[in-house]
């Protein structure tokens, strides 16, 4: 293999001859051999998104030559168009504050924009990774600001993804409207609702998460680029910071701003928490739905059996003709991890020092990440699941009918005491709180018609 040679203040090796990358990420490959995962491709476009508005920015004060700029911002499209992806090879779990990473990018920019003026790769008097590339920036204060545009990024289809979930929900809610079925409370039999009613507050749950969503990503609107080091923007110009977000919300399409603080910043993640938090809350719900759908279609013939969730694959290698609820339960495990990542996260938040929290890779990825499954599975979730459900309105009549919580209708006529005789009563002898109120001769044909009446089974007004 044919190899150059560079130099960092560390000493020298030899680099793949054609590698775009540079000596300081191959110390990063060879260091953080960890997980074999590589940077999210969001986090990469984020990056070189900013390096693109930083050498315009450095351009338009005079600190940078057109030559080099030009080259730069060349070398960000291709990036940007798909080419040269497999030369960013730092491990997502690498060196504190991602400084291996923005060396990675800073490195294989460099070395194209060589290219590109008809230089030699690794010929950094021309086009430095350093001087080039990152004037007027820091590790510290690009990364946290390509977190936050990279989420923001992702965040989109996966908020369309939950809003098309929580619509379904509210279609199947409309359509079965009018199916009567008994409640359960504390998984026992409870007054009666309609299963419509079930999925309508499925769809409102998860439209509220969403909902929140929508609001935190707000937070992430304000970044930190051009506090550099530790938020006092030292070694950019007094004009960069401005112009570099100026030109970075032009790119992205979104409202960035400058960090009113530059400090906190640099210092607090709790942005990125606020936005893994509310994913955590989604999941949580998304869990509690998954569960309800797996009881509510459980049996046929021993469970509840009052849905039937669409067959998508042979459940048993054992049992012919067995049919799982597979895709509740693969929700249910993306939805853990979500809320494993979340916790991953709150502990690098809290772990900041000082000036800095060195553990923004680690929020990096596990944010990423956890939109990635949702955004990926949320879709086939809806359209493979919760838009093939049917109900089983016979099923959901004959355990109503046979509810001896219904006696909590006759308690304003009867008592409660007495109530509960009669539930107890239905109870044992496997029949209708109706019929035994009939046969008591508790009140007339009519008043018990009346009282078990749709309109006064649901308090409709």
């Amino acid at each position: 293999m044919e190899t150059r040679k560079e130099i960092d203040p560390l000493g020298e090796k030899l680099i793949p001859k054609e590698a775009y990358y540079g000596i300081q990420t191959l110390r990063a490959i060879e260091n953080f051999p960890v997980s074999g995962i590589k940077t999210p491709l969001p986090f990469i476009r984020a990056y070189v998104l900013i390096k693109k508005a930083a050498a315009t920015a450095n351009l338009e004060v005079g600190c940078l030559e057109e030559a080099k700029a030009t080259a730069i911002v060349e070398a960000c499209n291709e990036v940007l168009s798909g080419k040269l992806l497999d030369q960013f090879l730092v491990d997502v779990f690498q060196a504190g504050a991602g400084t291996s990473f923005n060396m990675n990018v800073n490195e294989v920019l460099a070395n194209r924009a060589l290219e590109i003026l008809g230089k030699q790769k690794g010929d950094y008097k021309i086009v430095s990774p350093n001087d080039h590339v990152n004037m007027g920036q820091s590790t510290n204060d690009t990364f946290p600001t390509a977190l936050h545009l990279s989420v923001l990024i992702a965040l989109e289809p996966l908020l369309c993804a939950i809003e098309e979930l929580a619509e379904a929900f509210d279609e199947l809610g409309e359509k079965y409207a009018l199916v009567l079925k008994s409640g359960r409370t504390h998984l026992q039999d409870a007054v009666p609702l309609t299963i419509g009613q079930e999925f309508t507050a499925y769809a409102c749950a998860i439209g509220n998460a969403c909902a929140e969503l929508h609001k935190r990503k707000k937070n992430l609107f304000t970044v930190a680029l051009g506090g550099t080091a530790v938020g006092t923007g030292a070694n950019a110009h007094p004009k960069y910071k401005q112009l570099a977000i100026g030109e970075l919300a032009k790119l992205s399409g979104l409202p960035l701003k400058p960090a009113g603080n530059n400090f906190e910043a640099l210092q607090s993640q709790r942005a990125a928490q606020t936005v893994s938090s509310g994913l955590k809350e989604l999941a949580l719900e998304l869990i509690r739905i998954a569960n309800d759908l797996r009881l509510l279609a459980s049996g046929p013939t021993t469970g509840f059996n009052e849905i039937v969730l669409p067959p998508v694959q042979p459940g048993s290698s054992i049992m012919p003709g067995k049919v799982n609820p597979v895709m509740a339960e693969c929700l249910d495990m993306i939805a853990y991890q979500v809320v494993g990542c979340d916790t991953t996260i709150s502990y690098a938040v809290q772990a900041g020092q000082m000036e800095l929290n060195v553990m923004t890779p680690a929020i990096m990825y596990n944010l990423l990440f956890s939109i990635q499954i949702l955004s990926n599975y949320i879709p086939v979730f809806n359209k493979k699941c919760v838009r093939g459900i049917k109900v089983n309105e016979k099923q959901c009549s004959q355990y109503l009918d046979k509810n001896p919580s219904l006696a909590t209708l006759l308690a304003p006529y009867i008592g409660y005491m007495e109530a509960a005789k009669i539930a107890k009563q239905a109870l044992a002898e496997n029949r209708s709180v109706k019929e035994i109120a009939l046969e008591k001769g508790l009140l007339t044909k009519e008043e018990i018609e009346k009282l078990f009446s749709r309109k006064n089974l649901l308090n409709e007004q």
